[in-house]
């Protein structure tokens, strides 16, 4: 899981992760295995009673366009859900992907202060790239 997090975060694509924060939230992961290993990841990271993170989406190269990423933030959004989160969130390069997914583009000041810890750790603060999204979980979709 580290290795490929870690490629993606070269290529940023995503924010890098220690170690020992993997270990921490482990709990947070969805992992997709097939015969060659880890082919993607996600995370889901509870922020406040109602509110979590969709982060640390990765899909191996060899993988991609083929749905994995897809089935990874529908597993974390299924989780929300079970946890009975009413909102979910990302921040992403890739906004037409969530899109996709029913997320929609919000500007970063609609998200409460947690959503932006990890953003001190980001080697492009306070220049960031990235576009806010957010996904309503009480609108019956799935």
């Amino acid at each position: 899981m580290k290795q490929l997090l870690d490629a993606a975060a070269a290529e940023r694509q995503v924010l890098s992760r220690r170690l020992a924060e993997m270990f921490e939230n482990a709990r947070d992961f969805h992992v997709y295995v097939d015969a060659d290993g880890v082919g993607g990841l996600v995370a889901l990271h509870i922020d406040l009673i109602d509110l979590a993170e969709v982060r640390s989406l990765v899909v191996r190269h060899d993988l991609r366009g083929g749905g994995i990423g897809r089935l990874l933030v529908q597993a974390a959004i299924k989780e929300a859900k079970h946890l009975e989160m009413s909102r979910v969130y990302t921040f992403t390069r890739i906004p037409a992907f969530f899109e996709r997914m029913g997320f929609v583009a919000v500007d970063r000041a609609e998200l409460p202060y947690k959503a932006f810890k990890d953003c001190l750790q980001c080697p492009l603060f306070p220049g960031c790239d990235e576009t806010a999204l957010l996904r309503d979980l009480t609108d019956g979709i799935s």
